[in-house]
């Protein structure tokens, strides 16, 4: 059964660019560990929440727009080989100084996919 890593994040507006080409490169490299598909979307029609939102959920700032993305694996085992192999991979230690985005404020999980249509 497929298995999908989801993540959200805050990205400075102003970082759109190298964030795209940092994710680019990251999904070749998740690819050729096993990965199936990436996605990476970049935040147009993301409504503040009153209770909760993505925005909320990553405490976006005003000068920043919320990413949404996902990695689609045959199976977790698969996953959990790959991420293995994508963690050892020497061009995943990049030295992005400063990081294009917050990573303590993302969100992520793993996920079993139950409906795909």
């Amino acid at each position: 059964m497929q298995f999908v890593d989801g993540y959200v994040c805050a990205v400075p507006n102003q970082n759109k660019e190298i964030y795209r080409k940092l994710a680019q490169d990251a999904a070749l490299i998740f690819k050729e560990h096993g990965a199936s598909q990436v996605v990476e979307c970049w935040g147009e029609d993301v409504p503040d929440g009153k209770i909760t939102s993505f925005s909320m959920a990553v405490k976006k700032e005003p000068s920043e727009t919320v990413v949404f993305a996902w990695v689609v694996w045959p199976s977790k085992e698969v996953r959990d080989l790959g991420n293995k192999k994508v963690m050892e991979d020497p061009r995943m230690n990049i030295d992005l100084d400063p990081r294009p985005f917050d990573g303590k404020r993302m969100i992520y999980g793993g996920f079993q996919m139950i409906v795909n249509e």
